[in-house]
């Protein structure tokens, strides 16, 4: 696959430059010494070129920004549910406009599994959470968001003990997958709310 190039689509263009008076290329080299790119066939703007690492800079900071307001509607939402703050956020190696956020990381318990830990995602692209070593699968721009969360443990196989994925839980770790925010909110809640009579409220929702 080759190399993306990006450029500025924010700059704006240049004035179209004023309408000179008609004169041939030639006479005007002879009579200046200079030849006129202001013509109108020339681009009236330069694009500027942006490295990986400016875009990657610019993902981060609209990555960033979506989970501080995700974060904070979260909390907002009943004073038992509190969730910690634990944003950090990784591009995709060679799309670096593509990225995901961690927003949050919990406990929970479900009836059949017992102090599952867990990380809230939000992505700017849509694919499906791998099954294997890659993380994403089959990327899409379908939709500009993406919602998950997966239950996790620590990496035995690792020397810095990281976390990785949980399959056991539910087969593949996927706690639930959407590009809905409001099914993502709600999902959210449930996983953090303390009681049932508190879930059936959000449940509501």
């Amino acid at each position: 696959m080759a190399k993306l190039r990006y450029f500025d689509a924010g700059k704006p263009a240049d004035p179209e430059p004023a309408p000179a008076a008609p004169t041939t290329g030639h006479s005007e080299f002879l009579r200046t010494g200079r030849i006129n790119r202001d013509r109108p066939h020339w681009l009236a703007e330069e694009r500027e070129y942006l490295s990986h690492q400016q875009v990657a800079e610019r993902t981060a900071l609209k990555l960033r920004d979506a989970g501080e307001k995700t974060h904070d509607r979260l909390n907002s939402f009943h004073k038992s549910i509190r969730f910690p703050k634990l944003i950090f956020h990784h591009t995709l190696k060679d799309t670096p406009h593509l990225g995901y956020c961690h927003v949050t990381a919990a406990r929970t318990q479900f009836a059949q599994y017992e102090d599952v830990n867990w990380a809230f995602y939000i992505a700017n692209f849509f694919a499906r959470i791998g099954q294997e070593e890659n993380f994403f699968e089959d990327i899409s721009l379908k939709y500009s968001r993406m919602y998950f969360a997966v239950a996790v443990h620590p990496d035995k196989e690792a020397d810095d003990k990281r976390l990785t994925i949980n399959r056991e839980i539910r087969g593949n770790g996927v706690l639930f997958h959407t590009h809905d925010p409001q099914i993502a909110i709600r999902n959210v809640l449930l996983l953090g709310a303390r009681n049932e009579q508190l879930r059936d409220i959000i449940r509501q929702l």
